[in-house]
Parts: structure tokens; C-alpha cells; sequence
């Protein structure tokens, strides 16, 4: 389909949309009714017709919002049909069940739409959803459901009265669930977020007539609803309407607006207890129950967000000091160790191991960056293994690591010792065994450790490092380095070809 006519196609739709709008519009005021019982055989033919045509085209994998609907639009059609046929003691309360079932089928069908799958285990969500549900809940039951319980006689028809506003209520949470987490701007969705404030618009305007509150005549009342269906139909033939449930990613800013909601919701449910001046005792004693509720959501979400806050700031309290990789110390907490621990280390010597896989880089070219990474961990693994608590082990950067111990020399050689004997052992990893060795340059310190003399440490075990290296010693202290080099390599497995690091 070429870019023309994907534009004439939605041109199209945008014409039959209005068109439909306007005579929707126009009819209640026509006079008679036969021209709003056909208008309304048509919007019921032309909804199923679109949201057949949708289920057959775009095949969603989500098919059950769209059933639902598809029952949702004859059940309001009989329930307005019989409801405009006149009253009728047979067929009362016919017309207001059918009504009413439609309403379910569309809030089910909204859950279903407005609801992304990835959010199903997400607390704090559904807790800010809850919040939004009982603010709503709770202007309904001043507004609407309790002046509804004065005025309605009957208990079938009180009943099936108050049970709109709940069914409102519950709609309007889904909504606002959806406008305040779905980052996405489909056209499918946005129509059907527009058909929900639609059929909410329609209901409050029956609810407010049912309460006595305003005086609307019927067919205007149903204007609302029947765009609402005109909106759901074009949605169905949207070619996004398939993937309406795709797992998406929710920021920060969206908990925000959530919180915003929140907090609107409060300063109306403050303004009840002025406005519900004249309630009854029942009235007074659901309202305190709702706001009991509302303050205790308010104060568990509170309590949740600091908490959150909290694991936040320690997750990137850990992340600034550690190395992702392989847990170890990064090279800035290194540097910043003699400030952190200069308590522990007063007046005690200092000795730095700078440590360094031998032959990594051929690992890393022959088998991949996967593999190396992978060796980087367990080689990582097995020095902490070697290490007391008291030292600090830290990552400095590619295959080079750094043990900074309050030790004396003869301590820190017994430590080299056995960080070279951590390597004996091939290395297990994913491509089969392999052989690492180490090589190991140390600098030993006898004063209080600063800044300045930390880069002078690891500068001298640096180069006490390679010296081991060239010369195949395994470890070399940096007051040896003008020395002959006679000191041995400890026994390791065999090693694979020295590649120059």
C-alpha cells in the first residue's frame, strides 16, 4: 500500500467519523424518533462491522477486549431500544440489565486495553491505581450514589441506580491507570481512552439525572455513549489495534504523575465534608471509611517511596564504588581509600599488590570479549577468595588488579604467595579449561598513606609488575627492581604463550 493511499484511506475514516458525529449530534433534536432508532441501528451495524473488520485484518493476539466489545454494543442497543419503546411493566428492569451488562463488557474490555501485561506484579503501580479508584469512588458516592439511594424507590431500582457510578468509578481508575503509565501514543489507544471519557461523560450525566440533580432529555443523555462506540469501532481498524498490550517501560516521571493524581485526589476528598454538610449517618460513615482508606493508601505509598529512595541511593552508593563486572572496588574507591580508611590504617604499614593476567589478551582474541569477561570474574572470584576482609581488592582496569592491605612486607609476600597459587588451577569457563597465570609487582609503605603517595604506590607496583613479567619471576617487590632477577615463579599449570600485554 503506497503512502497515497494510506492517506486517502485515513482521510476517509476521518470523513465517516464526522459524518457520523454530526448526524449523532443533530438527531436528538430532529424531532420524532424514528430518526434516532435508525441512527442507532446504524451505529450498532457499523461498530460490529469495524471491529469485525479489525479482529479479521490485524489479527490481535489480544482478542478478548475486542469480543467483549463486540457484546458490549448490542446489549446497549437493546437496552436503549427498550428503553425508547415506552415504559412497560414486562419489560422493566430488561432495558437497565442490558445496560448495565453492556457497561461491564466495556470496563472489562478497558482493563484489557489500558492494562499492559508487563505492570501485573508491579506494586507500587496498582497501589497508586487503588488510591485513584477510591478518591474516585468516594465522589461518587457524595455526588452521585447517595442522593441517588434518597430518590430511588424501589430496591431493584435503586440498586441497579448506584450501580452505575461504581461501574464509572472503576472505569475512571483504568483511565487514569492508562494516561498516567502508557508511554506510548498509538492512534488505536488514544481513540479508545477518548471513547472511556465519553462513556464517562454519558454516565454522569445519567447518574446526575437518576439523583435528581439536572434534568436531561434521554436521547441527549445518549449521545455521549454513542460516540464512544463510534470511537471504539475506528479503533478496531486501526492497524496498531493489534498490539495494544506490548510490554513498555514506565519512568520515573510517570510515578510522578501518578503521585500528582494522588494529590488531587486528596484536596477533593477534603472538600467533602463541606459539600456533604446535609449527609445522613450512613452516608458520613462510608465517606470516613473511604478516607480512612485513602490517608492509609497515602501513608503506605509514602513509606513505599522512601524506602525506594532509599535501595536507590545504596544501589548507586554501590555502583560508584564497585566495578559491575566483577563486584571488586573500582579504581575511584581505590583512590579514595586512604581517606575512607584512615582510621583503621593509623600507624600501620601499607603494602600494594597490582596484579596482572598473564596472556589475557590472547584469551580475549581467540575466544572473544564473552569469554574474557568471564575470566575477569573468576580471576576476580579467586583473589578475594585469597584476601582478608581487612584489605581492599579492587578492579583497576582490563585485567589489572590492586590488593591495598595494611601489611608488612614479609605479610604481603605470604599474601603474593598465595594469590599465585589461586592460579595453579586452569579456569573453568564456558570454551573449556584454561591456564592463567599472574604476575605481581608490590610496593610497600611504612607512613600514614595519602592521595599523593597511593598514585606513587600503584606507579612503583606497576612497574615492580613488569619487571616480574619480563623476567618470569611471578611477584617482584619495587625495591628489588635494580636487583638481579633471581627469585623463581611458584609452580603453575602450564601456561598458554605469553602474548606482550
Amino acid at each position: 500500500m503506497t503512502i497515497s493511499e494510506t492517506r486517502y484511506g485515513s482521510l476517509r475514516r476521518c470523513v465517516v467519523l464526522f459524518g457520523a458525529a454530526g448526524a449523532v449530534l443533530i438527531a436528538p433534536w430532529a424531532g420524532g424518533r424514528a430518526l434516532p432508532f435508525l441512527l442507532l441501528i446504524a451505529i450498532v451495524a457499523g461498530s460490529l462491522a469495524m471491529i469485525g473488520y479489525g479482529i479479521y485484518s490485524h489479527r490481535p493476539a489480544h482478542r478478548a477486549p475486542w469480543y467483549l466489545l463486540a457484546a458490549s454494543v448490542p446489549l446497549f442497543a437493546a437496552g436503549t431500544a427498550i428503553r425508547a419503546l415506552g415504559p412497560h411493566p414486562s419489560w422493566h428492569p430488561v432495558d437497565d440489565l442490558c445496560t448495565l451488562a453492556a457497561s461491564l463488557c466495556l470496563g472489562l474490555a478497558a482493563v484489557g486495553w489500558l492494562q499492559p501485561h508487563l505492570f501485573r506484579n508491579a506494586r507500587d503501580l496498582w497501589l497508586d491505581s487503588t488510591l485513584i479508584g477510591l478518591s474516585a469512588l468516594l465522589a461518587s458516592w457524595t455526588f452521585l450514589i447517595s442522593p441517588i439511594l434518597r430518590h430511588s424507590t424501589g430496591f431493584v431500582d435503586t440498586a441497579l441506580a448506584a450501580s452505575y457510578p461504581v461501574i464509572h468509578a472503576l472505569l475512571a481508575t483504568v483511565l487514569a491507570h492508562s494516561l498516567a503509565t502508557v508511554v506510548r501514543s498509538e492512534t488505536s489507544l488514544r481513540l479508545l481512552q477518548a471513547a472511556l471519557v465519553a462513556v464517562l461523560v454519558g454516565g454522569m450525566i445519567e447518574s446526575l439525572t437518576a439523583a435528581g440533580t439536572i434534568a436531561v432529555d434521554p436521547e441527549i443523555a445518549l449521545i455521549p455513549q454513542q460516540w464512544a462506540y463510534l470511537l471504539a469501532g475506528l479503533a478496531a481498524v486501526q492497524p496498531t489495534m493489534g498490539a495494544l498490550r506490548d510490554a513498555e517501560d514506565v519512568g520515573p516521571h510517570r510515578s510522578r504523575q501518578r503521585a500528582a493524581m494522588i494529590a488531587v485526589a486528596l484536596v477533593a476528598a477534603s472538600l467533602v465534608s463541606v459539600v456533604g454538610a446535609e449527609l445522613g449517618v450512613v452516608d458520613r460513615v462510608v465517606i470516613c471509611v473511604l478516607l480512612t482508606l485513602l490517608l492509609v493508601g497515602v501513608l503506605v505509598r509514602s513509606e513505599r517511596a522512601i524506602a525506594r529512595s532509599m535501595r536507590s541511593e545504596r544501589r548507586a552508593k554501590y555502583q560508584a564504588d564497585h566495578d559491575l563486572l566483577t563486584g571488586l572496588f573500582n579504581r575511584a574507591a581505590l583512590l579514595r581509600a586512604p581517606h575512607r580508611y584512615r582510621e583503621q590504617w593509623a600507624g600501620k604499614p601499607l603494602c600494594l599488590l597490582f596484579i596482572d593476567l598473564d596472556g589475557f589478551k590472547m584469551v580475549n582474541d581467540s575466544y572473544g570479549h564473552a569469554v574474557g569477561d568471564e575470566l575477569i570474574a573468576n580471576a576476580a572470584s579467586r583473589i578475594r577468595r585469597t584476601t582478608a576482609s581487612a584489605d581492599l581488592t579492587a578492579r583497576y582496569g582490563g585485567d589489572e588488579f590492586v590488593v591495598l592491605a595494611p601489611r608488612s612486607r614479609s605479610e604481603a609476600a605470604v599474601l603474593a604467595e598465595h594469590i599465585l597459587g589461586a592460579f595453579m588451577r586452569p579456569f573453568e569457563l564456558s570454551c573449556g579449561e584454561i591456564p592463567i597465570t599472574a604476575s605481581i609487582g608490590v610496593a610497600c609503605l611504612a607512613t600514614r598513606p595519602t592521595e599523593t603517595t597511593i598514585y606513587d604506590m600503584i606507579r612503583t607496583a606497576d612497574a615492580a609488575m613488569y619487571h616480574a613479567k619480563e623476567y618470569g619471576l611471578g611477584l617482584s617487590f619495587h625495591d628489588e627492581l635494580r636487583k638481579p632477577a633471581t627469585r623463581r615463579r611458584i609452580s603453575a599449570a602450564p601456561r598458554i604463550q605469553r602474548v606482550a600485554q
